[in-house]
């Protein structure tokens, strides 16, 4: 679990420098969100032990994430050309699509909030937001293969 924290750190850092270009941008900021989204499952399924500090800790890290999104300046018009798996569904329905991140926000902030004192607290908070990462790629993202 001690790497989980030093990589949520590391990734804090390097996702701290914007590039200016937003499709490079909001890859960086979702592969960040992956990669911290895949430490707290390791601890959902058991392959890593549940630890309480590096739980919140991470669970944080997802906050402030999630507080880096900024839905028209990583999606600006003209930006879904390229290397994306953005759908075409986000430009043409940015309310939702800015609902649907508001909504995760708000269960990652609930999560925090809360600090899960087991894992079984942490499925219950995780399983929501996961039920959020899920409407979003179903609905606003290109499925790959």
């Amino acid at each position: 679990m001690r790497k989980l924290v030093l990589a949520i750190s590391m990734l804090a850092f390097a996702g701290s420098a914007a590039s200016a270009d937003p499709l490079q941008d909001r890859q960086a900021l979702m592969k960040e969100r992956g990669k911290i989204a895949a430490g707290l499952s390791k601890v959902v399924k058991g392959e890593t032990p549940y630890e309480a500090a590096s739980v919140l800790t991470a669970l944080q890290a997802l906050q402030a994430n999630a507080e880096k999104f900024d839905a028209e300046a990583l999606f600006p018009a003209g930006s879904d050309k390229g290397d994306t798996t953005a759908a075409p569904k986000i430009w043409q329905d940015m309310a939702g699509f800015k609902e649907t991140h508001d909504n995760y926000l708000t269960d990652v902030k609930a999560a925090v909030a809360a600090a899960p004192a087991d894992v079984d607290a942490l499925k219950t908070q995780f399983g929501t937001i996961g039920k959020d990462c899920g409407t979003c790629h179903q609905t606003y993202r290109i499925k790959k293969g």
